[in-house]
């Protein structure tokens, strides 16, 4: 159960939850209420073993709620898995209801669209919003199922839980995004008819801004969906890679262009006396010798050659082109895959490290935490994450800015030298954050005249090992 605020219902719904006939733990996320809903809940905690409270540093998403309680779950082994709101819209006795009707389903919901007179003491507003969400859910995404609920139960050992770790939306979208994501997934779901009262005390928090976010969040995924027609398609082993991206597979590809050599004979002198250099002494002081690396979205590698002789590195792209090229360059590698780094084919816990250069800056931000979140999966407890990654104020944003603009606007010529920087690193705070949502701690951060103020090095850790069972 997420919290925000809710210090008049926790204590009741804590009590109300322990007095139904199952073996259960209670696990709470506070999203740091002001009105002292942690504190309630961290008394309760010390009276109530089976209770664990987790405390986080603010409003960071309800859905980022939802993805860090299913972490926690699969973490520590649990089997099964329900989720539901502490303002009382669900009455805690369905929770029995939930488990009588999960027999035999990897995910079973709530409903709230099955039988007549389930939303008592709605206005017409928000009943009008529900149901057109409903909808759209329906007959855009074509789930048949409550999408937007929070009620569910889901069987852990069913659902791998990459497919959680898939779901980019932190905010109510989560919840629609999820089911999309297990339904295209093959995943067998159940519902059942629940009676959905307003709430008991407080105001919602579905705001009309996250009304119309939602809306523009199911509206892009369904657009993301018509574009890749195998989004979300069930995980394959290693040795059945996923689908290649055909824009890195150009990107690499018009390196055989006139501007396209240029620029890659400019990079590559760069690369080669400036940026190999680094990241050998980066890699040298996080990293001890003969510890496994995963080089994540590796391009041509060129500065990874010295790097075999101390180093076991398995390297990952999307692009068949680039993983070509990998090869070529890096022929005592332990490993070239191609692969998308958001959905890698890897076991949890593989690798000692993770390392990418000039990679997360064309992604947005919910990308970057999906592929953060994912690169965590891989890594063992405590292990670092390195990321080489180009500062918004970097001199090369200027160069190639003032390149682009005599080839295409005063030449008129139609020339890409690089795919979109959508996510040039903004501060350490804001990279910290960004961190911190997919659950790793930022170690140290620079950017500096070393490479000629380009790329800011990122070192970030996972955590240590989990905590012990509650």
């Amino acid at each position: 159960m997420p919290t925000y605020n809710e210090r008049h219902n926790v204590e009741k719904m804590v009590r109300d939850l322990l007095a139904l006939p199952i073996e259960s733990d209670l696990l709470f996320l506070d999203d740091n209420s002001p009105d002292g809903t942690g504190e309630i809940l961290d008394r309760l905690s010390t009276e109530i073993p089976e209770l664990t409270v987790i405390h986080r540093r603010g409003k960071l998403g309800i859905g980022s709620a939802h993805i860090d309680g299913i972490r926690w779950a699969y973490d520590h082994g649990f089997e099964r898995l329900i989720t539901l709101d502490c303002d009382f819209t669900h009455d805690p006795r369905d929770v029995m209801r939930l488990v009588e009707n999960s027999s035999g389903y990897d995910v079973t919901v709530g409903s709230r669209y099955l039988a007549e007179g389930s939303l008592p003491g709605w206005n017409l507003v928000r009943r009008t919003l529900t149901g057109f969400g409903h909808v759209l859910t329906r007959y855009l995404l074509r789930i048949q199922f409550d999408a937007t609920g929070a009620l569910r139960c889901y069987d852990l050992r069913k659902i791998p839980r990459e497919i959680f770790e898939r779901v980019r939306n932190r905010g109510y979208g989560f919840f629609f995004e999820s089911m999309f994501a297990l339904v295209r997934t093959g995943h067998s779901v159940n519902e059942f008819p629940i009676v959905l009262p307003a709430r008991t005390y407080g105001s919602s928090k579905m705001t009309p801004r996250e009304t119309l976010r939602s809306g523009s969040q199911l509206l892009t995924l369904w657009m993301r969906s018509l574009v890749n027609s195998n989004l979300y398609r069930p995980f394959r082993e290693a040795s059945e890679p996923p689908h290649v991206s055909e824009s890195w597979d150009s990107y690499w590809s018009a390196k055989s262009k006139p501007s396209g050599r240029m620029y890659d004979l400019v990079a590559g002198i760069y690369r080669q006396q400036v940026i190999r250099k680094r990241l050998e002494k980066v890699l040298t002081d996080a990293f001890d010798d003969g510890s496994h690396l995963l080089h994540a979205g590796c391009g041509s590698g060129q500065v990874d050659e010295r790097l075999h002789d101390r180093l076991r590195i398995t390297a990952v792209d999307i692009s068949s082109a680039a993983a070509r090229l990998y090869r070529s360059n890096n022929p005592t590698s332990s490993g070239v895959f191609e692969a998308d780094i958001s959905a890698l084919p890897f076991p949890d816990a593989t690798f000692d490290g993770v390392y990418n250069l000039g990679v997360m800056e064309h992604f947005d931000a919910g990308a970057i935490v999906q592929i953060l979140s994912e690169l965590n999966r891989v890594l063992k407890p405590g292990a670092r994450l390195v990321l080489f990654w180009p500062h918004r104020r970097a001199t090369s944003v200027a160069v190639l800015g003032s390149a682009h603009w005599i080839m295409n606007d005063v030449l008129k010529r139609s020339v890409q030298l690089h795919p979109p920087e959508v996510s040039l690193l903004k501060s350490r705070k804001w990279v910290e954050e960004l961190l911190a949502e997919a659950r790793l701690t930022l170690e140290s951060y620079s950017f500096g005249p070393a490479d000629f103020f380009v790329q800011a090095v990122v070192v970030a850790r996972t955590n240590a090992a989990p905590a012990a069972h509650a």
